[in-house]
């Protein structure tokens, strides 16, 4: 379309297209047009506007579907608004004809509907254009719907709305007509036109005033009669037709109010209004049925689905006059909803009551829980508690009064327990803000909700009990005075049952809470409530009055503190197992005796205190399963199975006492069945038979006379995501009360009274407030579950036998009794077959499939649709458990045959659901057989148009078939998919359901296809385009369910061909779902949203402002707004909007998909949008907390700055202020914002680089730039009310600090960005250290104290001290030891007290780092972690901060190693928790152990550091001297003692934490504890202690060894070596300690490892372990010195870092080896020395290689360099000349260097070994070695020979190091190793001397060759007999004489630097040397060439000293000061 460029349709090509495919080709045509007509002017137009109505008035004659008679009206209306009118009223005319014609066949009505269509499309486009036409067209479209059926019917009501929408007051005189025609539509039985009739009413509503007036009461009352009989969609419509309506009275009120009334209209004040309401809630109507004879169902007063039509009224009239207005009349209208529920027409029966009660907490929460801010909700909090106090006032609790208040106070109930539950959720959602409102003493809400606990009814009890809870949850510091005020209440009113029953729920329900706070309580709560419980279970039979209530109280609190975990249930376990034996009969005799002689009383309390065991059974195996051994599941069936052993023997009690006993017994069935369900069915298979027939008795409702069922059934088969079912309501803002009219099972109708044990319970997901189903059905559904557990493990005889006596059972009642039966059959089948699939059970038996089959086949045409649904599910779980090919195709080929001939609707939906689960269990490979006729099947009655519900189940069998046929399926799409469209095109648009299993199918066949959509090829183009086709038309259509469907499908397209997609179009349709009412709608658009901003998140954005502009100019979408803020803002006004779980997760990750790519280019715009929302405070608290910090620092704000910054309230009529965990979420935000920076790092964390480069780019969006909004934001956020707020802000202040940290301030050189910001630092961390904080945020705070204090921010001790003091005040804590008013669990004492621990040992590392106390690694390497910024000088670094920690020092010590006790003790493996100290540690308790772990865990590294640093600066007791004589003399002396202890504490724990099995610990911690360890062995003393046990040193290696292999970080292999070293040092020490208190001469070979012999054992030698690490490393840096052969394995280990890194680590390995010979006796260093050698030989072959053509010397290289080293003390070491180890010495000494020989051979074609190194090793050797070493000719030749090599290189260094080397060579003082090298090598260097390149130096090089030659030469002079001098000067003399020349202009640089140094040389010599000196100078030409060079020498002094004098002279008569001006021309 869009390539022809042409708008009018091309008639050739349509004709040319396939009969089928024209009305797609139609179809795309006008889409084109529609997207192009809106943007067209009038001249493009003009040519082409006579065809293109009149093609268009063509199509309308060709019997247009729905969506395209919608595209051809908005076509024809675009046309006539753009282009000329001319044509418009023929138009209309002609359309008004169609109308007339009188044919009603179905051939016609597209055409009628159309012509209808476009009528009212262009009306309300063109408006008052149409002129007066409308008389005529109205009274057609009335007259039309007299006899017209209802797809014209809801047309025309569409177009009547349209002409009000377009004509608006113009149409006056008609407008009663409309309505008269409309009042028939809105009782219409049609759905759709009764939705139509409302949505005109509801535009009338803004035309014509009559309907608000006069027609008030009588419209109402329509409204109320419109919603009996209604769907949801219908009743939806019609609640906001009726809140409208009123709504619209009172905004008449309000502008009458302003003056703006008119004459004669009756103004309706807010009680009329909502008595008006009232009178529909409570009666059905204003009294409509008193003359239509209708009966409603159900006998009770009320229509429920007017009763919830009217809820949603309620929402929509409170929200249509918005939030200002509620909270203006708040009193008024809290107290008319609360006493609906009061009136006892509302409560006509439980049920009712409880339906009631529903539809009243929905309006609450709908109004108080989304319109209003956290301020507003807390007032209405307060207004509901006032309404409780009177209602509570108003009951007269005097028994003998009793009976005449009864009736009210019955019904009172009602209301306080709507008023108490929306309480809860009110606090609940305040959270910690909520603390003033529940501490308010004018109120005091606690006392309020705790005077509900003795109302006679339980109801309210139970709703009071619920409250307290909530408020528990929300504000845990009032959990423990609760407890205490509870237990209280308990004994105070022991006699009174309500207050027993009360006081208990209450103290059940906080319970439960617990679990739910992260603060807890104190341990001995728990236990203080047992022993309640247990006094209540004792004292029940001492009176009769109150057993039944003391009974039920005391397992209540029993079932409550199992909630408590497994740290409180461990300690009560004997007890409980005590009573649980107690409360059941212990043998059958037992048993009998109970049944001969109770009467009906003592079997209601024996059977509540039996459901109560067993409840509390039930709890204890859901809370504390690691308790669950063995052993206590033996001691629990004793119980249980006396408990089954009662049931089963009971029937005749219960039938003799009837109704009393039924309920307590069928309580014992479900607490029996519930804990059965928590254990594994082996543990009770010998009970099987009894339970089975009491399950089977249970739902096939063998002894229950009501039709009980199951609500069990649409969860059993999967119906959740059903269509057919309209399951989709449980995804809608109303699911709580359109529960209640749901045809499940009791479905809404549940209660806190049915279950009090949900008082303590977790809560359901998507619940807030828990709702267990009535009795009678919860025990079916549990009886139905345990059923589908045992069932897959009987044997087959039991199966086949239960399966059919279910036939049998089902034969035997008739119709609703059948079915109830059926439905329950049906939900326990399908449980069992689902057990059968989960144990992998399979079922070959004939005889049972059969059974099974027999019972499902006749299901499947039942008339009631869930059966049949349930029996279709069974069909494929039966399938998928026979798993036999032929079983599965007799079941489809039943299927088919049934499909075929059948007619009747329940056989076609039945059976074609069948083929769909079929394919759907057992998947597209087991049923490809029949893919084929189930597709063609399917999609033939897909087609029946004259049945929708056949079409609604094939389509939804289809979908089935296409998701699990995969692959198998791709052929079957083009005809599936040419099916929708058509379905799309043609199925009207009122059929809604279909629609949606369209969509369904749809998504289902994208995913097949999948990424082949991104392909070119024809079929896939046409397949691509007929997907978008489809979605497009789903999205034009009005039904919000199917809009989600289109999104979903585009999402999935987005997903697979992500061009193909077009975002521009997609976006804003996105956008403007988000401001629709429909949840599921929204849930589609935010998740498309999140999958397109994670690939294209600016594109989105652009796309979504775009749009914003766009509808700003035109108007376009009502209720649409986004702001400056874009799309994110729109997100986060949505979070505070939102209720549903998901959808808010959702928002999160869109939010943070956006930030992470948008957010570090935009900062001014996201860091605003999150100081929008975190800032949101009430101006007293703002102004509070900033005069609170100006009065610390006055320069902190500026006051009145700081009020516009801070208070940035919202004036619009709707926004409800961010609340808490939005602003929660906006401080992440933030983290993530500074996070996202750090990528790009530098410049957003230094000014002074981002003013550069604001200043060069032009960029000026950096994040230091808005550091004072950034620390602002944290300080709002750290010192707000609500906890989760405030550890999100310190979290960020944190990250702040240390990300902006080193930043310099570019203003104030020297100074930091930091320091200006200190007072508010200050201020936000105070608040944590108040005595009444959570133990939580004082932890986070600690952790920001210490994280500042070190971040050396601060600049002088005044300015540390507010935050230091903080710190020091917190010890206050350690201080008080009996913590008597404790809140919370103790664990958090350990928390709170190990924190506070960790930030002074922080402090005090740091403090220690400023005054370099801390010890200096040996091995002389620099850390990267401790190169820390030293750009600054801090004057009070170290000592002064050292002066701030110094007093509390004495203290601290003893803590930390207290606390490092406790850490050690805790880490000790189960098997030796007996030996743990029985009253716990110093800062735990033994009964929160596991519980205090975790914090021990995490805080011991720096406080282990802090303690070795403490102990390493001289505190270890006693000094070093001392401790080596006591250990010396084995004198156990306290001191001593405590000292080793404390060597040992830390020693141990650095080995715990280093060798754990898993790589548990965080690199952090693994390197402070490395440094920790260092630092505990820096001492002699210690390192005696280490050597005092061999086995420690060797430990220790290994673990070093294996931290080496574990952990690849450059500092942490650092460290180990550092730590290596210490060992070395420790093993040298103690060898020279012994060697000095010995004796023996001789004692060397004595103490030495290795003994005589040299054997060292790996494993319990010393020295192995230490070469074991060193070798690890070498390997893991060089994998080529492995002498492994398997190179796979060494290469895996080989690290990958940088070259000058693995240089650090090589080299400190080898120094950690030089001395280990030292620690060995000669034997011992004689079996190491090879390895050594080895090594080191290796490491310099390794290092050395270079490329051929590099020309760097390699020597200087650390590695190389310490191997040298390490060579020269081997070769020079005593070892040499011991007699013991000499020869073998000297052999290893020759061969190392025969190795080093051999490496300097080696060439290859692109590598070879660095020459300078060579030689050096090769001189180390020579220089060091011993004579005997290096004089074997086959040594020394090579040697030799080599450095002659060196000589002749042509590179200068080399060569320059040669002649080097061989100048220490040449001076060797035994003549027998020099002598050699001066006769091989000195001619060379003489004849150097005399060569050309010596003489003509153009170079450095070349010239230090030369002089450094001239050196050595020299020397030999030195060496020669003074007789043959003569002949040495002989050669050097001449050779010097000739470097000189006379003439200074004919010399270079080099040549100059030459002749100077020659001559520097002669002068020396000639002294040193007189007489051959003068011998020589008889030469004439030497001489005089010598003179000559001299005198010009000393001529060339003398100028240049002129030179100097007379610059001095200048530089002196310069003028000392410099004039700006230049005054030299001015004359």
């Amino acid at each position: 379309m869009e390539l022809s460029h042409s708008l009018t349709l091309n008639e050739e090509a349509l004709a040319q297209i396939d009969e089928t495919k024209r009305p797609v080709f139609i179809f795309e045509w006008l889409r084109f047009l529609d997207k192009v007509l809106i943007a067209a002017q009038k001249n493009d137009i003009k040519g082409c506007q006579k065809q293109l109505v009149q093609q268009l008035m063509n199509h309308i004659q060709e019997s247009p579907g729905p969506p395209t008679r919608k595209l051809i009206a908005r076509c024809l209306a675009t046309l006539f608004s753009v282009g000329d009118t001319f044509l418009l009223f023929d138009t209309v005319n002609k359309c008004n004809d169609i109308l007339k014609n009188k044919d009603d066949s179905p051939s016609f009505l597209p055409t009628k509907l159309a012509a209808i269509c476009c009528i009212g499309t262009m009306y309300k486009k063109l408006g008052r254009m149409m002129g007066r036409s409308y008389e005529e067209t109205v009274h057609i479209l009335i007259r039309c719907l007299r006899n017209a059926e209802s797809q014209t019917r809801i047309e025309i009501m569409l177009t009547l709305e349209k002409v009000c929408a377009g004509m608006g007051t113009a149409i006056n005189n008609v407008h009663k007509d409309i309505y008269k025609a409309t009042r028939h539509c809105l009782i219409d039985r049609v759905m759709a036109v009764r939705c139509a009739a409302t949505n005109c009413l509801l535009e009338m509503l803004n035309h014509a005033p009559f309907l608000y007036t006069t027609e008030l009461e009588s419209l109402a009352t329509l409204c109320f009669r419109a919603f009996d009989g209604s769907n949801y969609i219908a009743r939806c419509t019609v609640a906001k037709l009726l809140g409208t309506l009123m709504a619209m009275t009172q905004q008449l009120h309000q502008n009458n109010g302003k003056g703006q009334t008119q004459k004669g209209v009756k103004i309706i004040s807010l009680d009329e209004a909502l008595g008006v309401f009232m009178s529909g809630f409570l009666r059905g109507g204003v009294g409509f049925l008193k003359g239509t004879g209708e009966i409603i169902k159900g006998g009770s007063g009320v229509n429920r689905e007017v009763r919830v039509g009217v809820t949603h009224g309620y929402v929509t009239f409170v929200q249509i006059l918005g939030t200002k207005w509620l909270e203006k009349n708040m009193k008024t209208f809290l107290s008319h909803v609360l006493y609906l529920a009061a009136n006892p027409k509302a409560a006509s029966s439980h049920v009712d009551a409880v339906y009631s009660r529903k539809c009243i907490n929905f309006i609450l929460r709908s109004v108080l829980g989304k319109m209003l801010g956290e301020r507003a909700q807390s007032s209405a909090c307060k207004d509901i508690a006032h309404i409780i106090v009177k209602e509570m006032n108003s009951i007269d609790f005097n028994p003998e009064n009793a009976k005449d208040v009864n009736q009210e106070t019955l019904f009172s109930q009602h209301l306080l327990v709507c008023a108490l539950q929306e309480i809860g959720v009110l606090v609940l959602s305040l959270g910690t803000s909520a603390h003033d409102l529940i501490t308010d003493q004018s109120l005091n809400l606690i006392d309020v909700t705790l005077s509900v606990l003795i109302h006679p009814c339980h109801a309210a009890r139970l709703a009071a009990a619920w409250c307290l809870r909530c408020i528990c949850v929300a504000v845990p510091s009032q959990i423990s005075p609760l407890i205490d005020r509870c237990v209280n209440g308990i004994e105070q009113f022991r006699t009174s049952p309500e207050a027993i029953s009360g006081y208990s729920s209450a103290l059940a329900a906080v319970l439960g809470g617990v679990k739910l706070s992260p603060l807890g309580i104190p341990h001995m709560k728990g236990k203080i409530i047992f022993n309640t419980a247990e006094e209540l279970l004792r004292s029940a039979n001492q009176n009769s009055r109150l057993s039944l209530n003391r009974t039920h109280a005391g397992w209540l609190l029993i079932g409550a503190i199992m909630t408590l975990g497994i740290p409180v249930v461990k300690g009560l376990l004997p007890r409980m197992l005590l009573l649980w034996r107690n409360s059941f009969p212990r043998s059958t005799r037992e048993l009998d005796s109970e049944k001969a002689r109770g009467d009906v009383f003592t079997w209601q309390v024996t059977l509540e205190g039996r459901a109560g065991a067993l409840s509390a059974m039930h709890s204890f195996l859901q809370n504390c399963l690691e308790l669950v051994t063995e052993d206590i599941t033996r001691r629990l069936l004793t119980p249980i199975e006396s408990a089954l052993a009662m049931l089963a023997s009971i029937s005749g009690i219960l039938k003799n006492y009837g109704q009393h006993l039924k309920a307590p017994a069928a309580m014992v069935r479900l607490r029996l069945c519930e804990t059965l369900l928590l254990l594994h069915p082996q543990y009770y298979e010998n009970s099987y038979t009894h339970l089975l027939r009491m399950l089977v008795a249970e739902f096939t409702l063998t002894e229950n006379p009501a039709n009980t069922t199951t609500s069990q059934l649409l969860t059993a088969c999967h119906a959740y995501d059903s269509v057919i079912f309209g399951t989709w309501l449980q995804e809608t803002d109303h699911r709580t009360i359109e529960d209640q009219l749901q045809s499940n099972s009791a479905a809404g109708s549940g209660a806190l009274e049915h279950d009090p044990c949900c008082l303590y319970r977790q809560v359901n997901l998507g619940e807030t407030i828990p709702g267990p189903l009535p009795l009678g059905v919860t025990v079916i559904d549990i009886s139905v579950l345990l059923f589908g557990q045992i069932f897959p493990r009987v044997t087959n005889k039991h199966r086949v036998q239960m399966l059919d006596h279910f036939t049998e059972c089902i034969k035997h009642v008739r119709s609703t009794r059948q079915e109830a039966v059926q439905m329950n059959v049906f939900t326990a089948l399908l449980s069992a077959l689902k057990g059968l699939t989960e144990t992998k059970v399979n079922i070959n038996q004939e005889d049972i499939k059969k059974s099974a089959v027999n019972l499902i086949i006749g299901a499947i045409v039942s008339p009631n649709p869930l059966l049949r649904y349930a029996a279709a599910d069974a069909v494929g779980r039966m399938a998928q458990v026979v798993y036999d090919p032929k079983f599965t195709a007799e079941l489809a080929q039943t299927s088919f045959d049934r499909l075929k001939s059948a007619r009747d609707v329940a056989s076609r939906t039945g059976h074609s659901l069948a083929l769909g689960c079929l394919h759907k269990y057992i998947g597209g490979m087991g049923s490809s057989q029949n893919l084929n006729t189930s597709v063609s099947i399917l999609l033939a009655l897909a087609q029946d148009q004259t049945s929708p519900i056949v079409q609604v189940w094939a389509l939804h069998a289809l979908a089935f078939i296409v998701d699990s046929g995969g692959p198998m399926f791709r052929g079957y799409v083009e005809p599936s998919l040419s099916l929708l469209l058509k379905l799309l095109l043609n199925v009207p648009q009122s059929h809604i359901d279909v629609h949606q299993c369209i969509g369904k199918v749809l998504s289902a066949l994208i995913t097949t296809v999948g990424p082949e959509l991104q392909g070119n090829t024809s079929s896939i183009c046409t397949a691509r385009s007929s997907f978008l086709c489809a979605c497009a038309i789903m999205q034009d259509h009005h039904d919000p369910l199917v809009q989600a469907e289109a999104t979903g499908c585009l999402q999935q397209l987005h997903l697979f061909a992500p061009k193909h997609v077009n975002l521009s179009s997609l976006v804003p349709t996105l956008c403007k779902t988000l401001f629709r009412g429909h949840l599921l709608l929204r849930k589609a658009a935010i998740s498309c949203l999140r999958q397109l901003v994670q690939r294209e998140a600016k594109e989105v954005c652009d796309h979504a402002m775009n749009f914003a502009s766009d509808s700003k100019e035109n108007n376009k979408v009502e209720g649409f707004c986004i702001t400056e803020t874009g799309l994110p803002g729109i997100f986060f006004s949505m979070l505070d909007t939102e209720t549903d779980p998901s959808l808010i997760k959702d928002i999160h990750d869109t939010i943070i998909s956006m930030l992470q790519v948008l957010a570090a280019d935009n900062l001014s715009q996201w860091l605003g949008m999150c100081k929008d929302v975190l800032t949101v405070a009430t101006e007293a608290t703002i102004d509070d907390r900033l005069n609170n910090m100006n009065n610390e620092n006055e320069e902190m704000y500026e006051p009145d700055d700081d009020q516009a910054e801070f208070h940035t309230e919202d004036s619009s009529l709707s926004a409800v202020q961010p609340r808490w965990p939005t602003r929660v979420f906006a401080a992440e935000c933030v983290r993530k914002i500074i996070s996202a920076c750090e990528s790009n790092r530098s410049a957003h964390f230094d000014l002074i680089k981002a003013k550069e480069l604001q200043a060069t780019n032009g960029k000026s969006d950096f994040l230091c730039f808005h550091l004072s909004d950034l620390i602002r934001m944290a300080f709002i956020a750290a010192t707000s009310d609500s906890d989760p707020l405030r550890l999100e802000g310190l979290k960020t202040l944190q990250e702040i600090i240390e990300k902006f940290a080193k930043a310099p301030e570019p203003e104030f050189p020297g100074h930091l960005l930091l320091e200006q910001f200190q007072a508010q630092v200050g201020a936000a961390l105070r608040p944590a250290f108040l005595p009444d904080t959570s133990s939580l945020v004082t932890a986070a705070a600690c952790e920001v104290c210490s994280t500042w204090i070190g971040s050396n921010v601060a600049r002088n001790l005044n300015d540390l001290k507010r935050v230091h003091q903080l710190l020091v005040s917190s010890l206050t804590k350690f201080r008080n030891k009996n913590n008597s008013s404790q809140l919370y669990n103790e664990s958090l004492v350990t928390l709170e007290k190990l924190s506070i621990l960790k930030a002074w040992a922080e402090v005090y590392v740091v403090a220690m780092k400023g005054s370099d106390m801390v010890p200096n690694f040996s091995l002389g390497i620099k850390l990267s972690t401790d190169t820390e910024n030293k750009e600054f000088n801090y004057e009070y670094q170290g000592d002064s901060l050292l002066t701030l920690v110094q007093p509390e020092l004495i203290s601290l010590s003893q803590y930390w190693m207290m606390a490092l006790k406790d850490h050690a003790l805790l880490s000790l493996p189960n098997e030796f928790s007996s030996q743990l100290p029985h009253d716990g540690g110093a800062f735990y308790t033994n009964e929160t152990m596991d519980l205090s772990r975790p914090y021990y865990a995490s805080f011991w590294p720096p406080i282990l550091h802090a303690t070795a640093l403490w102990l390493n600066s001289g505190n270890f007791k006693t000094s070093n001297r001392d401790n080596n004589e006591r250990f010396n003399n084995n004198q156990n002396n306290r001191d001593n003692d405590n000292s080793s202890d404390r060597f040992h504490l830390l020693f141990g724990i650095c080995m715990e934490a280093l060798c754990s099995p898993r790589s548990v610990e965080p690199l952090e911690s693994i390197i402070t504890c490395l440094k920790a360890l260092y630092t505990v062995l820096d001492t002699k003393y210690t390192r005696v202690l280490l050597m005092s046990d061999s086995s420690l040193g060797i430990e220790m290696c290994n673990v070093l060894h294996r931290l080496i292999l574990t952990r690849d970080n450059h500092n942490c292999q650092l460290l180990c070596l550092e730590i290596l070293q210490q060992v070395v040092k420790a093993a040298q020490e103690n060898i020279s300690k012994k060697k000095s208190a010995s004796e023996i001469d001789n004692s060397i070979d004595i103490f030495g490892e290795g003994g005589e012999m040299g054997d060292l054992i790996p494993g319990k030698s010393l020295v192995v372990s230490i070469l074991e690490v060193c070798l690890c490393l070498l390997i893991r840096q060089l994998p080529n010195l492995s002498p492994s052969t398997n190179s796979a394995v060494i290469n895996s280990i080989k690290v990958m870092s940088s070259s000058e890194k693995s240089d650090q680590l090589i080299a400190a390995s080898i120094r950690c080896m030089e001395y280990l010979h030292t620690v060995c006796s000669p034997k011992g260093a004689l079996s190491i020395l090879p390895t050594i050698l080895y090594l080191i030989t290796g490491v310099i072959k390794e290092v050395a290689t270079t490329n051929n053509n590099n020309v760097t010397v390699l020597a200087n290289n650390t590695s190389i360099q310490a191997a040298l080293h390490c060579l020269k003390l081997l070769a020079a070491d005593n070892y040499c000349t011991h007699p013991e180890s000499a020869h073998g010495w000297q052999k290893l000494l020759q061969s190392a260097l025969a190795k080093i020989i051999d490496l300097t051979k080696i060439r290859n074609e692109d590598s070879k070994l660095d020459e300078v190194t060579m030689m050096l090793a090769i001189a180390v050797f020579v220089l060091n070695a011993p004579h005997k070493v290096i004089v074997v000719p086959n040594l020394q030749y090579p040697c030799i020979n080599y450095f002659r090599q060196c000589l002749e290189s042509p590179n200068c260094v080399i060569k320059l190091k040669c002649v080097r080397t061989l100048k220490s060579l040449f001076a060797h003082e035994n003549k027998l190793i020099s002598v050699p090298y001066i006769l091989s090598l000195a001619p060379y260097l003489v004849e150097f001397l005399y060569s050309e390149a010596a003489r003509q130096p153009h170079s450095d090089g070349e010239l230090l060759v030369t002089i450094e030659t001239i050196t050595v030469v020299e020397s030999l002079i030195e060496f020669a007999e003074p007789d043959k001098r003569i002949q040495m000067l002989g050669l050097l003399i001449p050779v010097l004489v000739s470097y000189l020349s006379p003439e200074p202009l004919i010399r270079n640089k080099y040549s100059q630097s030459l002749n100077d140094v020659s001559l520097q040389w002669l002068m020396k010599i000639g002294p040193k040397y007189p007489e051959e000196f003068k011998t020589m100078m008889q030469s004439e030409e030497l001489r005089i060439k010598l003179e000559n060079t001299i005198r010009n020498s000393q001529s060339q002094k003398c100028i240049s000293k002129n030179d100097v004098n007379q610059n001095q002279q200048l530089q002196n008569n310069t003028p000392t000061i410099k004039l700006k001006t230049d005054f030299s021309n001015f004359s």
